[in-house]
């Protein structure tokens, strides 16, 4: 199918003007025309978009489904995907029908509302099929104002502050970002993406205002990507705007926010800072792994502190987000196979639970731990859901989580032993605090008057966690449906990324 990749990013943006433009008044039947509206919309996208998974071919590890013609002022329109990017794509794609069916109890500025997510569903999907810097520059960062709206007019009490911390924390961290896009515009001479996969930026020692910088322009380079990714995936310690923005964000915002946005960071290093600035990468790959190391036992702790439900699970993805960074920096087959696989993973696993937290928080209007207990004893459904992903969660053997995490931990092992073992006490932390966290909400007797008629799941709120078990379950049995896809991209990427590096790339780090 040509343009099949401009037609999967355009259509929800498409579906978004029709909607802001014919779609009047804010009765009850407009608002119900607009969720139908989004939902039929986001669903056409996922539809398309299997196309791409029936016509991607694995062993092919160059870009596929390239489209690239003449845009505005001399820049170019290049959009395509190889074994790295296609899955993210599908992810967006996935998740999203999901996402608006979660909405349907929505009933303030509807149209807004769901505007706001096509819109968002577009450029995200812009980021993962771009092939020119200017190009994924905007996606990238045009994603910000729909999210900023979704948190700043729907969101909680304190939603103002954390729509602006959101902002300026990932804004700022894009500004270096794009800086060093002109820099290596004027390197290289060219913002094409796979032009700037075989350019070689100059490593060579320089002396930057009286400091020696070990590996020259690349490590300038990959320092000013590493300050837009750190800041989206996050990192710590630059994560603190993760938690705020979960809180005060509604549901559908926290499952986008956890399950595709924060992804982003871990796509960016995986297409820029491995294979456009290996040495650099080389020789700041301990800095990654102890920040990693760091954020995976600090954010386990300090989730097993909270009381906010969706603060718990916020820090939960900081500290499994810890472990992609490993696994990307690792650098060799089972860490990066490892660190999309548990990104992927993250997607449904993250996402559900947020969803779970807000089929409670739909009939108490509370997220507080304390709040709740019991809740088995009328919500047999419910239990049963929110104990499956909790189990995913922790990387039960069986499902999605685990085969991410055993993957990253194998890659790291073979590079840092030590980090790899501080790591490795996170799955035990996790295991603390989410069981922690179910046992007090669902287990227990039902001894609060305001919980003894409370409901169970409804049927819609049984569809929208259907197919996330179900995903959950099926790469948790059958990984190689993922591993079949990205292995062959994988394996040339580490291959470049260790030719690339000289043979006294070691020694230059330990001599300085």
């Amino acid at each position: 199918m040509e343009n099949l990749l401009s037609i999967i990013t355009f259509l929800p943006l498409v579906a978004a003007a029709i909607l802001a433009l014919f779609l009047k008044g804010d009765d009850p039947a407009a608002q119900k025309n607009a969720k139908w509206l989004a939902l039929i919309a986001t669903s056409a996208t996922f539809l398309v978009s299997l196309f791409l998974l029936s016509g991607f071919v694995p062993a092919d590890t160059g870009f596929q489904f390239v489209e690239e013609r003449a845009w505005i002022m001399g820049l170019t329109y290049k959009v395509g995907v190889d074994g790295i990017s296609v899955l993210f794509v599908l992810l967006t794609t996935f998740l999203m029908p999901i996402t608006i069916l979660s909405c349907w109890t929505v009933d303030k500025r509807v149209k807004e509302y769901m505007v706001a997510f096509l819109v968002l569903e577009g450029l995200m999907i812009g980021v993962f099929v771009a092939l020119d810097l200017v190009l994924f520059y905007l996606f990238f960062e045009a994603g910000l104002i729909p999210m900023f709206l979704i948190i700043g007019i729907w969101g909680g009490k304190e939603r103002i502050y954390a729509a602006f911390k959101f902002f300026l924390y990932t804004f700022l961290g894009s500004v270096l970002m794009l800086v060093a896009m002109i820099a290596m515009y004027v390197d290289a001479g060219t913002t094409d993406i796979p032009t700037l996969l075989t350019h070689q930026f100059a490593s060579e020692t320089l002396n930057v205002l009286g400091f020696r910088v070990v590996g020259g322009m690349q490590t300038l380079l990959w320092l000013a990507f590493f300050a837009s990714f750190a800041v989206k995936m996050p990192m710590w310690p630059v994560h603190t705007w993760l938690p705020d923005a979960h809180v005060q964000a509604p549901t559908a915002g926290s499952v986008v926010l956890a399950a595709i946005l924060l992804k982003m960071g871990g796509y960016g290093f995986l297409r820029f800072s491995l294979p456009m600035f290996p040495i650099a990468s080389y020789q700041l790959a301990g800095l990654i792994f102890w920040m990693s190391a760091i954020a995976i036992v600090y954010t386990s702790l300090v989730a097993l502190a909270q009381s906010d439900m969706k603060k718990l699970i916020a820090y939960s993805s900081v500290a499994h987000m810890g472990y992609v960074t490993m696994g990307i920096f690792a650098a060799n087959q089972q860490g990066v196979d490892g660190a999309i696989f548990q990104m992927l993973s993250h997607g449904f696993v993250s996402g559900a639970l947020f969803l779970c937290v807000g089929v409670i928080y739909d009939r108490m209007h509370t997220r507080e731990i304390d709040a709740y207990g019991g809740l088995v004893n009328r919500m047999p459904a419910y239990a049963l859901i929110f104990m499956f992903f909790t189990m995913a969660n922790v990387g039960l053997p069986g499902t999605s989580g685990f085969v991410g995490e055993f993957l990253t931990l194998m890659g790291i092992f073979q590079v840092n032993t030590w980090a790899a073992a501080v790591a490795a006490s996170g799955v035990i932390l996790s295991a603390s605090y989410a069981l922690w966290l179910y046992r007090r909400v669902v287990f227990g007797d039902l001894i609060k008057e305001s919980l003894k008629t409370i409901t169970d799941m409804t049927g819609r709120e049984k569809v929208i966690f259907a197919p996330l078990v179900a995903m959950t379950l099926l790469l948790g049995i059958y990984p190689s449906l993922v591993t079949d896809i990205i292995g062959p991209s994988v394996s040339a990427l580490v291959t470049e990324y260790h030719a690339a590096i000289p043979a006294d790339a070691g020694m230059q780090v330990a001599s300085h």
